[in-house]
């Protein structure tokens, strides 16, 4: 057994789902774009301007020492970010953890109970308050421009719960990560002398996973992060050792692009059979949406470009997704994830003979189960010519996961040189952030606050 991922791209080709997929002349035929975006990308990485991609090799001490002496007073940690900022942490949460991790104790060597607060929905954002003991809790505030509207709303909403529960020691409560030194956050966390970390200059949200925005709550969750890392080198080490055109990252991206552009699968379906995994899917939405989604290429054409990610979960989404996948529209590529080293077998004793619907399954697992059911999916895709890959995992462990999600960086950076657009800006959601500036009465935003409200106007016509 192979104890790294394994890229299995067999049914994305067309001699297994016929016209619908990947034909080996198309595919060779990307060869020199290839290697041209595999030099460009060597280059930029050379002239460090693709950070990311050594985030590896950084020194996690002063996490580590945070993190112990953090343990030692409290027991809940509040991760409070959004996008970038909060979805790398939950997959790492949720893949490393136990499934009920909030449940266990924390003198069990299982880590700080944890919590997300990436949404500013009120009555969830109260709610939590209430289920916390804030004598006993942390806040990490995340954000690099230090100016996030959702999250410094909340840090608002937290500090007044923070004076108004422990007085005057709410700062001991707090621990900011930001921009080493531009901002409003990185502003108020020096003058009120708040403990911070640093999201390194030219790493996005998307790609932060590896940083003080990811590795921190996962160091205090229970998370061996200096395992993280290792697993993040070995793939950075795989990838470059392979030719270009047997790189899996970039082999992920040139089929998925291929079969977007050539063969109109527009959705790109990400499903897990493994719950651990599932947050796995959630980030992978994120870096392939806000990523790949451009409505100009680097010329300043406009090119509205884009697959539209989708996550599901085995075996859930079978009794609710996979009638369409199987018998809907052509429209969709799918990526499955399996686990090949099932810590739980949980076997199923054989009880009620006779019964026809158990006793084929006494005496099997459930690991086995869903195995078949996962096998089930593969054959009922590929067989209704739906494309369709697998990435499997030797198990659930740090290393494995890291080299995941490296991979898909580099697969989503690579993908941005085939749609020839830029990768590592989001223009549209900072469209967003300056409506919500404007909407809130920010300083500054007047007239785009006007402009806004007039297009808000509703016709009275279609009111019902």
């Amino acid at each position: 057994m192979r104890d790294e991922l394994v890229f299995d791209f067999t049914n994305l080709m067309s001699g297994s789902v016929g016209e619908h997929g990947v034909y080996d002349g198309l595919l060779a035929s990307l060869s020199d774009k290839a290697q041209a975006i595999h030099a460009d990308m060597s280059e930029r990485r050379k002239r460090g301007a693709l950070p990311y991609r050594d985030l590896y090799a950084q020194d996690v001490s002063a996490m580590l020492a945070y993190t112990e002496k953090a343990k030692s007073s409290f027991d809940s940690f509040v991760n409070v970010g959004i996008g970038g900022s909060a979805l790398g942490a939950q997959a790492l949460v949720m893949a490393l953890c136990h499934p009920y991790h909030n449940f266990l104790s924390q003198r069990a060597g299982n880590g700080m109970r944890m919590f997300f607060a990436d949404n500013i929905d009120p009555d969830q954002c109260a709610g939590m308050f209430e289920v916390l003991s804030p004598e006993k809790t942390v806040f990490n505030v995340i954000t690099k421009s230090g100016s996030t509207a959702e999250t410094m709303g909340t840090f608002l909403v937290l500090r007044e719960f923070l004076i108004k529960t422990v007085g005057d020691s709410w700062r001991d409560h707090v621990v900011v990560t930001t921009d080493v030194a531009k901002g409003d956050l990185r502003a108020i966390a020096d003058s009120e002398g708040l403990a911070t970390f640093v999201v390194p200059d030219g790493v996005g949200g998307r790609f932060s996973v590896l940083t003080p925005v990811g590795l921190l709550p996962a160091a205090c969750a229970g998370i061996d992060i200096e395992a993280l890392l290792t697993g993040a080198k070995a793939m950075d080490r795989r990838l470059e050792s392979a030719p270009v055109m047997e790189n899996p990252a970039y082999m992920f991206s040139m089929c998925q692009y291929l079969l977007d552009r050539e063969q109109g699968k527009r959705i790109s379906v990400m499903m897990p059979y493994s719950s651990r995994l599932y947050g796995c899917a959630d980030w992978y939405r994120q870096l392939w949406a806000e990523s790949l989604g451009k409505k100009h290429n680097l010329a300043g054409d406009v090119v509205n470009v884009g697959p539209t990610p989708i996550k599901a979960l085995g075996v859930t989404d079978q009794h609710s997704q996979v009638q369409l996948y199987v018998e809907g529209p052509y429209d969709k590529v799918f990526t499955i994830l399996a686990v090949s080293g099932e810590n739980n077998p949980l076997p199923m004793k054989a009880a009620y003979p006779g019964t026809s619907s158990l006793d084929y399954l006494g005496g099997r697992t459930m690991a086995e189960l869903m195995k078949a059911e996962r096998e089930g999916t593969v054959y009922a895709l590929t067989a209704h010519k739906r494309p369709n890959m697998t990435i499997t995992f030797p198990s659930v462990a740090p290393e494995h996961v890291a080299a995941f999600m490296y991979a898909f960086e580099v697969a989503n950076v690579f993908s941005g040189g085939l749609y020839n657009i830029n990768p590592l800006d989001q223009p549209g959601v900072e469209a967003g952030k300056e409506a919500a500036f404007a909407l809130m009465g920010r300083p500054g935003y007047e007239e785009r606050a006007a402009e806004i409200n007039r297009g808000l106007t509703r016709n009275d016509r279609y009111l019902k």
